[in-house]
């Protein structure tokens, strides 16, 4: 066990050399990520004037994001195992099936791109290696994600392709296809890396893409500049509050 556990982290072999399975990329790129930390730790960030509160303890979770509404009530909603709720100025705010499900995608969907590749781990994750690929003369290895229906979520259906430095360890390009909204796709780039307390956090460069285009092949099409930046997500003021 100890060995298998020594393999991982070196990512299968010496610099260089393509890892054994999708899953050992996956838990290289999250041993670099800090993923020890985030276990069990607290963070926050502010995105687009929200602020957002991550905490974990093993399974556990409570993800929240703070805003104001029109009347400037300060209006909390917080995202645990055992659902979303919200409140305004501390008192309790029932909401509506559709509202619920808004509420909910909003503050889960920030979290989630902000922790990956942590995610990678969670049991409805079916990962599989796509093949190598080579972006501006640095070397990656492909994985493909998609999900289990059962623990899933809403979005089950969506299909991710991440592109993980192979000397390195680090996630540092995505695609993916999403059903919503009609459906689409986009191609992500990492930038501004930086490490807060042990865990290495990223802004992302959010491009649109054409869904009938296999998301393998939008990595090439990013490096010859093929695809329209649509965005920045940029996640100010991150801080570990306690680990």
């Amino acid at each position: 066990m100890v060995l298998a556990g020594l393999a991982v982290l070196l990512g299968c072999g010496e610099p260089g050399d393509a890892c054994c399975t999708a899953e050992e990329v996956i838990a290289r790129a999250r041993a670099v990520q800090g993923a020890g930390v985030l276990d069990h730790a607290t963070l926050s960030f502010v995105f687009r004037g929200d602020r957002f509160t991550v905490e974990r303890d093993g399974g556990r979770f409570a993800y929240a994001r703070e805003t104001s509404d029109s009347t400037g009530a300060v209006v909390r909603d917080v995202l645990t195992n055992d659902g979303l709720t919200r409140t305004a100025d501390g008192d309790t705010v029932a909401l509506s099936e559709r509202d619920h499900l808004i509420a909910e995608e909003a503050v889960n969907s920030v979290v989630y791109f902000f922790l990956l590749p942590y995610p990678l781990s969670d049991p409805a994750v079916r990962p599989r290696l796509v093949g190598a690929d080579t972006l501006r003369g640095e070397p990656y290895e492909r994985v493909e994600v998609t999900f289990e229906q059962e623990g899933g979520g809403r979005d089950y259906q969506d299909v991710f392709v991440y592109w993980f430095h192979r000397d390195r360890g680090t996630m540092d390009y995505f695609a993916y296809s999403y059903e919503d909204s009609g459906g689409g796709a986009r191609f992500r780039q990492v930038v501004n890396p930086r490490t807060v307390g042990g865990i290495r956090v990223v802004d992302h460069l959010n491009f649109a893409a054409d869904p009938e285009v296999p998301l393998e092949r939008l990595g090439r099409m990013w490096a010859g500049d093929s695809l329209r930046l649509l965005s920045e997500i940029v996640h100010e003021e991150v801080q570990l509050v306690e680990r």
